[in-house]
């Protein structure tokens, strides 16, 4: 052993157990704060329904109790186009931070806690917020739990929250059978339902539909023609 191994072996013993404290002064804090302000996690409420025709056609629609049309999604239930240009344009690293993506701060990795907290991102408080709702989220939950949160509870404009009822208010079908530009339309309106909705707004909606497209294509993930259909 030399004498520098040896000075740095007595150098981590004794740092030790200021670490293990310091880490236990770190935690406490936060489990003690996560305890006291846990996030706010959607309550249980009637379902928004639709009625369809053998065919799938919508027949006749009805808004959940507090008047808001939501619909139950999961990532089963709707098209894989759809999650893929969710996923990729939101925060194509969902899987693999733990709520706090360092290289999309402000994407998907809070978008949900974002949702259901309301907080104001725009100011330093309110990105904090986020962040803390994001951990809390994470901690709680599982990524495939806080997918479906978001599905089901995205805003799309007005009373119209989660993909499964803006597919059927915009599009006339269900989440399911979306095309590559009606995928890449829904993953982007959230961003700003109010000013990038198809029915008021449809040349705002498009370029917005247009820049999705063209980063999947940019990307690799669809080509020149699934993007031109």
């Amino acid at each position: 052993m030399t004498i520098e191994g040896g000075t740095r072996r007595r150098t981590m013993r004794r740092l030790l157990p200021w670490l293990r404290w310091g880490t236990v002064a770190v935690l406490v804090p936060v489990l003690v704060l996560d305890l006291a302000f846990p996030p706010p996690l959607p309550r249980a409420s009637g379902s928004a329904t639709v009625v369809t025709a053998a065919d799938g056609t919508p027949l006749r629609a009805f808004a959940d109790d507090d008047g808001v049309w939501r619909y139950p999604a999961d990532p089963a239930s709707v098209s894989p186009l759809y999650l893929q240009a969710l996923l990729n344009y939101e925060d194509r690293w969902f899987y693999r931070h733990p709520g706090v993506n360092p290289l999309a701060l402000l994407r998907a990795g809070g978008q949900v806690a974002r949702i259901l907290d309301g907080a104001d991102t725009r100011s330093i408080a309110g990105k904090l917020r986020q962040i803390a709702r994001a951990l809390q989220l994470e901690a709680r939950l599982s990524k495939a739990q806080i997918l479906q949160l978001y599905l089901e509870r995205a805003p799309f404009g007005g009373t119209i929250e989660g993909v499964e009822a803006a597919s059927w208010a915009y599009l006339g079908k269900p989440a399911s059978s979306l095309s590559h530009a009606e995928a890449a339309l829904l993953a982007v309106l959230p961003q700003a339902p109010s000013r990038l909705r198809p029915d008021r707004h449809p040349q705002a909606a498009r370029r917005a539909r247009d820049e999705v497209l063209a980063r999947m294509q940019a990307r690799g993930h669809w080509n020149d023609d699934a993007v031109a259909d």
